[in-house]
């Protein structure tokens, strides 16, 4: 977004009915930001290996394997909480203080595009070679998407699009390595498209892409391992070189992902690749990508350098212009990770792209470029769908289309909702692009009208920064209320955000942040401490953390009550143990009842240890006011 992203990712405390399962040893936490602890980690690793093995018995039989391998686990897990009798606060321990740590000014605010002519970016096969092999989630783990592309796009003023029919779409893939394509036991066929970029303005060059390859594998084992091929075995050199993935776990709450990535306003600058870095280095088996992807449209047509506000370098184009080949660009240096992991995306405002005359059209390459399980999911558009990956329920939702009570995105959603079975599906992950709750002067309730339109109905369920809120809904601390994360600061072209609404000087004007989509619904608040007021005189106290860096954010679910978060900043990687922030968030089915449920407890004991504060926490707890809006 502009000077800034924000993505969003929210979960429902409430849940299945297990008042019999045991809280954690909460005392036995120490509330501290920073910790170092390999404890976490070494779980999480552990966890992959039976899922995999697993996998090849009986669906019935894998999920009891699961759940005994995660019990055992998790005794150790407590184990070593006992030990410790310290470590990784919780959402039990809050509402926290607000906390704010400064940019460090050491530190670069921004850095500019990596070159097309970089070896990550060039093109590294000929066609007709597949190349920016990416992998997509289905709605569940029996089927995945397999993408690429062949030929090459072209720019100028008169073009004639390549025939996305003259090359087939075919995936060769076993569960064994092969030689060749006619050794693997099973081949799918897909579609192809092209997808072009026009601007009928003089001086404007046009855009028209490759031939864009969607491939659906059906009928796979899940948490197993596959090998592939993609292309078109009928021509020479029209297979891509042998590539493998591992299956998501089953639906259920026996299994989860061993990882979860989430990304937000990547881009591609020197900070981008550190973070794509980074985040390889911590091996996820999923990435959410929660929307501003290239940044192609921070560039002229003709190419040139990206810059970090186009309005301001470009005050004359006749329109918001981009430089499509940076998609290409972004695609090859992705394929390390995209071909192997499956990558689930969202739309943001840098998608949007319009062309034509007046900006007719819009998103044309996040439409072609991308598969999501949008007919599976019954969205039956790329905007907005929802997955499953073992036990947790992953809904995407679109902030550029209509999001109002009465329409179709809302309908959908509440219809997804109603299916969701808690004791199959525990946790409930909502990701869009915009921030609901940002206390950075960027952005500043630039979406409030989803929100109002939306919160309530999910009441569970981004800015180029972090921030970590309290349990919140409708702007009041609230116990029921979602964890929401904003996390916008992959390493974009528009640098970081770094000033704060509460910052003297810095509260935006009501007639600021206007969304590219959607009406003004800014508001001042009501009650509470900023009664009266369109921002906080201070951190607001739901925003419980937050901070100027750039990075990506790892969720890893222990179970279906506990699941750990951690921001890893670009400036701690590959530090042993080094994190920006961490926090359990704890699930409360006996305070948040969604539905009756009999699923399984696998929990730490009753907790056996004092609570000590951290001397580095941010100060004395408060009162909880209310700060509501109308």
């Amino acid at each position: 977004m502009n000077k800034g992203l924000r993505w969003r990712i929210s979960t429902k405390i409430s849940a299945p009915n297990t008042s019999h399962q045991s809280q954690p040893a909460r005392t036995s936490m120490v509330i501290r930001r920073e910790i170092s602890s390999v404890r976490v980690p070494v779980l999480a690793t552990a966890m992959a290996t039976p899922t995999r093995t697993v996998a090849a018995g009986g669906s019935s039989h894998r999920h009891w394997h699961c759940i005994q391998v995660l019990q055992l686990l998790l005794l150790v897990q407590c184990f070593a909480l006992l030990v410790e009798c310290g470590g990784i606060p919780t959402t039990l321990d809050g509402p926290f203080p607000p906390a704010t740590r400064a940019f460090d000014r050491a530190l670069r605010q921004g850095s500019d595009d990596v070159p097309l002519t970089d070896p990550r970016l060039v093109p590294r096969v000929q066609p007709p070679a597949p190349e920016q092999i990416a992998l997509a989630a289905s709605a569940d783990a029996d089927s995945l998407w397999v993408s690429w592309v062949t030929g090459r796009a072209q720019v100028g003023s008169n073009l004639a699009p390549l025939d996305p029919a003259a090359v087939r779409s075919e995936v060769w893939y076993g569960e064994r390595s092969a030689a060749d394509a006619a050794s693997y036991p099973h081949v799918a066929t897909g579609s192809a498209e092209v997808y072009s970029q026009l601007y009928p303005y003089p001086g404007l060059l046009n855009y028209t892409s490759g031939a864009i390859h969607h491939v659906r594998l059906r009928g796979l084992r899940p948490a197993t391992r596959y090998y592939y091929r993609c292309g078109d075995s009928s021509l020479p050199g029209g297979l891509s070189d042998e590539r493998s993935f591992t299956t998501l776990p089953a639906t259920g709450a026996g299994c989860y992902p061993r990882r979860v990535a989430v990304v937000g306003d990547l881009g591609l600058t020197g900070n981008s690749t550190a973070t794509v870095d980074h985040l390889a280095h911590n091996d996820p088996s999923l990435v959410l990508m929660v929307g501003d992807m290239t940044y192609a449209n921070q560039y002229l047509t003709t190419g040139g350098k990206g810059v970090p506000c186009f309005s301001c370098s470009f005050p004359n184009a006749p329109i918001r212009e981009s430089y499509q080949p940076r998609w290409d660009g972004w695609g090859r240096f992705m394929e390390p990770i995209t071909s192997k992991i499956p990558l689930m995306v969202i739309e943001g405002n840098h998608e949007i792209e319009p062309q034509g005359h007046g900006g007719e059209v819009t998103f044309a390459s996040y439409l072609a470029r991308f598969a999501v399980p949008s007919n599976e999911s019954g969205s039956n558009t790329k905007f907005y769908y929802s997955f499953n990956a073992g036990g947790i329920h992953f809904i995407m939702l679109g902030a550029y289309v209509n999001y109002n009570h009465t329409g179709v995105q809302y309908s959908w959603m509440e219809k997804d909702l109603q299916r969701v079975d808690r004791r199959v599906t525990p946790w409930v992950v909502a990701a869009w692009h915009p921030p609901w709750y940002n206390s950075y002067s960027s952005h500043y309730q630039e979406f409030e009208c989803m929100r109002q339109e939306m919160e309530e109905l999910l009441y569970e369920y981004q800015v180029h920064a972090y921030e970590r809120m309290n349990r919140v809904f409708n702007y009041t601390l609230d116990p029921c209320g979602p964890v929401y994360i904003g996390i916008g600061d992959g390493g974009n072209i528009e640098k970081i955000d770094i000033d704060h609404a509460d910052d003297p000087g810095k509260c935006p004007s009501p007639g600021d942040n206007h969304p590219e989509f959607g009406g003004l619904c800014h508001l001042n608040f009501t009650s509470g401490p900023a009664k009266g007021k369109f921002c906080w005189d201070q951190q607001p106290e739901w925003s419980a953390y937050r901070e100027s860096s750039f990075g990506h954010g790892i969720l890893e679910v222990l179970n279906s009550t506990y699941a750990l978060w951690t921001w890893h900043r670009n400036q701690d990687a590959y530090g042993e143990n080094s994190v920006g922030d961490q926090i359990y968030i704890v699930r409360q089915p006996d305070k948040c009842l969604l539905q009756p449920t009999n699923a399984s407890s696998l929990n730490c004991p009753p907790r056996v240890c004092p609570s000590p504060v951290s001397s580095g926490s941010s100060g004395a707890y408060r009162a909880v006011a209310s700060g509501q809006l109308s």
